[in-house]
């Protein structure tokens, strides 16, 4: 059970420290920001005038929930296991389904995760601009009427900066987040020279003795506390994109000491005698400092939206691939960043309710009630898919996964209630956000199953349609033709269709289906199968990866042995719509999941956008499907 390997940690290649760097910008900027926040939270939950021993405890709690969460859970354990070297709770729950330890629970607690994530997105640029924005009462007591107006400003940009793509100015955020970390370290070490005697909160005692002698204080700090680690899931999501060694490198090398050491600052100017009431944060620099602090904290949060808004649109991306939410229109926004994409409709969507959040809190403490619930929950699903991929991938006794999972559980459900209290005060709207994503995700992954299976219950075989042909004596004229299909055995019905209507078939036909397979990327020579099955119609099986973008297209005409058979840059594509009616009886989907199916269905992106089919040469036929 070493779980952190020398060998993997104590070289940094030159590369390793340039992709280290990087991840400063991406991977770290929600719980690289929350030191603006957090401690003025827990103090203000603790009540005010705080004794030593409650700020020693305060300090203690999140120190050690900032190493047994991040860290430990996250850094130590849930990177770890990867699929295929992509991360976070999709990635997880797909791993498990291809070992074939995907149960219903396990598929629906990562749904449940990864819903909670859109509200957690949403949240993140609200609190944090306006955090930031905060600061500027301390230095220009004036300027508080125009806080809330400059937030929404920032964050208005910040959206519709979105579909021109931020490949170029996103060079810049690893070497903007390398000074914000300096800065907030060396602030820390400032605010720790004013009163050395915090470092005792190092001693996990002063936490545990806090949290045993203040009764139902302790439970409602806990809430606050866990602001600190906000953030701590992108160590895991984002790890696909930069690799283990540089996010561990810049978590333990930079970004963890940098918090450390900050949260130790903030404690110590409380226990020289800060007034708590204010932000201790922005208290912690000189006064002729205030101004570029206050700037560069803007930069910081705008930097870590950034991040989050990028997160939302790569799990979009991984949940259309994987059949749990209908086609969108991807936009790549830059050709040589696979990671730069921009999906319009998540976008949108977050902007409206990331300003109605601004609008309607007015403040980051508001916020901070509505802030935690999301995450804390989504931090409970993945404990319990850990531990699944315990027993099942690392092949752990029971014993050993369950008492690593129980330290795991016992800290997110503690977490989770302290949050629960919030629901009332705001914490509702994430809930309900996630609630309303997750209720899509089961509709639309149950409506295409049961598409399937409605089409695949009129199939006809292979060697009965084409004996059927000859026949009935149905020409074979000139030209090729490529049907898309989910069917694998049979003949496509949209083929079927097409010759019920023209009375002939092409000379050259190939049926092809497209399977999305739970791995982040299929190699070359794994894309496409390609078996001849009757004189003149071929059968392929072309499959991605649920982090690649499907250009069939592009894929038909780089194979020479396809196009040795017939012209694919002249072929006649042919898809099916499907028009939703009500089935027979009572095995169909209910009514109220039947209309919302079928109101994503004929808005999602059409098939020929999304698999890049030359409209031109497109022939749709349509088709009433009951379920």
């Amino acid at each position: 059970m070493n779980l952190l390997n020398s060998s993997e940690t104590s070289s940094a290649s030159p590369r390793v420290v340039l992709l280290a760097g990087s991840a400063l910008g991406v991977v770290f900027g929600d719980i690289g920001t929350s030191p603006l926040y957090t401690f003025k939270t827990v103090l203000s939950l603790s009540g005010h005038d705080p004794t030593p021993a409650v700020i020693l405890g305060l300090l203690s709690l999140i120190t050690w929930t900032l190493i047994l969460v991040t860290s430990v859970k996250y850094a130590a354990f849930a990177m770890r296991i990867d699929n295929h070297g992509e991360g976070g709770i999709m990635a997880l729950m797909s791993l498990l389904v291809e070992k074939g330890k995907g149960g219903r629970w396990v598929i629906f607690a990562a749904l449940i995760g990864a819903a909670l994530i859109y509200g957690d997105g949403a949240i993140t640029p609200a609190i944090s601009v306006l955090s930031a924005l905060e600061g500027l009462e301390i230095v220009i007591p004036e300027s508080k009427p125009f806080i809330l107006p400059a937030t929404v400003a920032i964050l208005l940009a910040l959206f519709f900066i979105q579909p021109f793509g931020t490949a170029k100015i996103g060079k810049i955020f690893g070497p903007i987040m390398a000074l914000w970390f300096f800065t907030i370290a060396a602030l820390g070490v400032w605010g720790i020279v004013q009163h050395p005697a915090v470092l005792l909160a190092l001693n996990p005692y002063y936490g545990i003795t806090f949290l045993l002698s203040n009764g139902f204080t302790s439970f409602l700090v806990l809430g606050g506390v866990f602001l600190c680690v906000t953030g701590a899931e992108a160590l895991y999501a984002d790890m696909g994109h930069f690799g283990k060694k540089p996010i561990w490198l810049a978590w333990y090398g930079v970004v963890f000491p940098a918090l450390l050491l900050n949260y130790a600052g903030q404690s110590a100017l409380i226990l020289a005698g800060a007034d708590s009431t204010k932000n201790v944060f922005f208290m912690l620099c000189p006064g002729a400092l205030q101004v570029p602090l206050i700037v560069l904290a803007a930069l910081a949060t705008i930097i870590a939206s950034q991040a989050i808004i990028t997160g939302a649109f790569s799990m979009t991306r991984q949940a259309i691939q994987l059949g749990w939410l209908p086609r969108l229109r991807i936009k790549q926004t830059a050709a040589e960043s696979y990671g730069q994409i921009y999906i319009g409709a998540i976008n949108w969507l977050l902007m409206v309710v990331t300003i109605g959040l601004v609008v309607f809190f007015e403040s980051s403490d508001k916020l901070a009630a509505a802030y935690g619930i999301a995450v804390s929950l989504t931090m409970l699903m993945t404990t319990g898919l850990l531990f699944v991929a315990m027993r099942e991938i690392w092949r752990w006794s029971l014993f050993s996964s369950a008492a690593i999972a129980m330290v795991f559980f016992v800290i997110d459900t503690s977490f989770l209630f302290a949050n629960m209290i919030k629901v009332l005060e705001g914490g509702y709207i994430p809930l309900l956000l996630a609630a309303a994503i997750c209720t899509v995700m089961l509709i639309w992954n149950r409506g295409i199953k049961a598409v399937a299976k409605a089409i695949g219950e009129k199939g006809i075989s292979v060697d009965g349609f084409f004996s059927a042909l000859a026949q009935k004596e149905v020409p074979r004229v000139a030209g090729s033709a490529i049907f898309l299909t989910r069917t694998r055995d049979n003949i496509p019905p949209v083929m079927r269709w097409h010759v019920a209507r023209n009375r002939a078939l092409q000379r050259e036909v190939l049926s092809l289906t497209i399977d999305i397979l739970n791995v982040p990327y299929v190699d070359d020579e794994q894309r496409i199968e390609v078996m001849q099955r009757a004189p003149g119609y071929w059968h392929g099986i072309a499959q991605y990866g649920f982090m690649e973008h499907p250009d069939i297209p592009h894929l038909l005409q780089g194979i020479s042995e396809i196009n040795a058979i017939f012209a694919t840059d002249d072929a006649t594509w042919y898809v099916g719509h499907e028009t939703i009616v009500a089935g027979e009886g009572s095995a169909g989907m209910a009514v109220w999941q039947r209309h919302i199916f079928a109101f994503m269905k004929r808005n999602c992106t059409h098939v020929i956008n999304h698999y890049h089919l030359p409209s031109d040469r497109v022939v749709e036929i349509s088709r009433r499907v009951a379920i």
